[in-house]
């Protein structure tokens, strides 16, 4: 699957971790090395990629290794089985975190 590595994945922080953690939580899977075909590299973000499609212009979060997260603008090959995890679940999540109330202080606690 050729996809677009958009940003080095810097610009658009993810507030409520790593990208990296977003990815193993919503694709229940856990990532060993970098996605992009051809490297033996050990991952350690999450890359942010665009697909490479006319009609999905989606922002996706795959695992990719510092160097190739690196080639900010450049098309990746990755596994044609690599779940893409959809970048704005993990904005959707820090909304729903936000609208929660802080637990009391007696919750945080442990006391009732």
């Amino acid at each position: 699957m050729r996809v677009r590595n958009l940003n080095g994945a810097t610009q658009k922080e993810c507030t409520g971790g790593s990208w990296l953690a977003l990815w193993e939580a919503f694709s229940g899977q856990t990532a060993y090395g970098c996605f992009a075909i051809g490297c033996k590299n050990r991952r350690s973000v999450g890359g942010q990629v665009q697909k490479d499609s006319t009609a999905d212009k989606g922002w996706y979060i795959v695992p990719l290794c510092e160097e190739c997260n690196k080639k900010t603008g450049q098309d990746l090959d990755i596994w044609d089985l690599a779940t893409l995890v959809p970048a704005h679940v993990g904005e959707a999540r820090e909304k729903q975190r936000a609208k929660q109330p802080a637990p009391s202080r007696a919750t945080a606690l442990g006391s009732a």
